[in-house]
């Protein structure tokens, strides 16, 4: 069992980076154009230079380039219908695709406590790198999910998607460390994810940050979140 502790130390770790996000943006709800333009471009850079960058790693040979662009291409068209489907109130009061961008950004925080989990069970030299690449960026996870939920839905709202998202990373090390996800199944998910967060990024957040705030400091933002997610990336390797 000691061979747990550090894992679901890091969990927890994890867990408190996510939630101290989400306060931030919640302190700062007053900005929320230029805390969505921030948010739209962390988003994309998150799918850019960390998704798409590891699906493309974890192919092991048994997919080609265009196989994992299929996969993003997959999960972008696949939100965008589910986002569509669901853009219409379905009792009067409660309109579900308020839902999707908050759930997945919370089923991407699962898998990476899933990834890091895995990644112990391998070696702890390879958890560790795992783990500093998701810690680095779980600040962001909450403000970006602080920032999808306050775009859609009231503060209330925001707050327990937040914290939904903050348990996600140490429940999946958990997972991660009890059962085995096929190491095939690695890339595909992870391109599935990246087109998601591009159709989130490009397609919800950028329009709506503008329209909120049709300045050029919010177009600074979103450059700032590409070029941030950038910089973290790299230092992550």
């Amino acid at each position: 069992m000691t061979h747990w502790v550090l894992p679901l130390a890091i969990g927890l770790a994890a867990s408190v980076a996510t939630y101290l996000g989400g306060l931030l943006a919640l302190r700062f709800a007053h900005r929320i154009g230029l805390i969505l333009g921030l948010t739209a471009g962390i988003v994309l850079g998150v799918a850019l230079f960390d998704l798409v960058p590891e699906a493309l790693h974890a192919t092991q040979g048994e997919y080609g380039g265009r196989s994992v662009l299929a996969g993003v291409a997959i999960g972008f068209g696949a939100y965008m219908t589910f986002d569509r489907l669901l853009s219409r109130p379905i009792d009067g009061r409660t309109n579900w695709r308020a839902h999707l961008g908050p759930a997945s950004l919370t089923l991407h925080s699962l898998f990476d406590g899933i990834g890091v989990g895995l990644a112990f069970q391998v070696s702890p030299e390879i958890g560790w790198a795992v783990a500093i690449a998701v810690l680095t960026h779980d600040v962001a996870d909450g403000v970006n999910t602080v920032g999808l939920s306050l775009a859609s839905s009231r503060e209330v709202f925001a707050r327990r998607w937040l914290i939904v998202n903050a348990l996600s990373p140490p429940i999946g090390i958990l997972v991660g460390l009890l059962i085995g996800v096929p190491t095939t199944m690695l890339a595909p998910l992870l391109a599935v994810f990246a087109g998601i967060f591009l159709y989130i990024g490009a397609c919800e957040l950028i329009p709506r940050s503008y329209l909120l705030n049709p300045r050029p400091l919010t177009t600074f933002a979103t450059l700032s979140g590409v070029a941030l997610m950038y910089l973290v990336t790299e230092w992550a390797k």
